[in-house]
């Protein structure tokens, strides 16, 4: 089984930046997608970011539009998300996912689309 790991995630003040990265444990593993999902205690984990991996179109929830920007490296089997003018709401747990699924748009926000999934990484911004 293919496991993601990430890391990257720390405690910073409002207004910082940090760059969570993750990659799969196989080299050669396919995957139309990946992703970044964040879940704070007690809420169901929600979609930030997402990115086709052959094409790498991207897709970002409304909240993180102009401040975070997801990548990929190709050669280096990673995805990354940027986060930069960091806010409070954005502590969470921050996890990485991957869908072997062909999804666009409002497919690849959707939770259910992801079979492979990372640890978390906790991300804690305070103000």
């Amino acid at each position: 089984q293919v496991q993601l790991v990430e890391s990257g995630g720390g405690l910073v003040q409002a207004g910082d930046s940090l760059r969570l990265s993750c990659a799969p444990s196989a080299r050669t593993f396919s995957r139309y997608a990946m992703g970044w999902f964040r879940q704070e205690p007690g809420k169901e984990r929600a979609f930030v970011a997402a990115i086709t991996w052959r094409f790498g179109i991207p897709y970002y929830t409304d909240s993180v539009k102009g401040r975070f920007t997801i990548s990929r490296d190709i050669a280096k089997n990673t995805v990354y998300l940027q986060m930069n003018s960091l806010k409070p709401e954005d502590t969470a747990v921050y996890y990485c996912a991957a869908t072997t699924n062909d999804c666009s748009g409002y497919g690849c926000s959707q939770r259910l689309q992801y079979g492979y999934w990372g640890q978390g990484t906790q991300v804690t911004v305070s103000s």
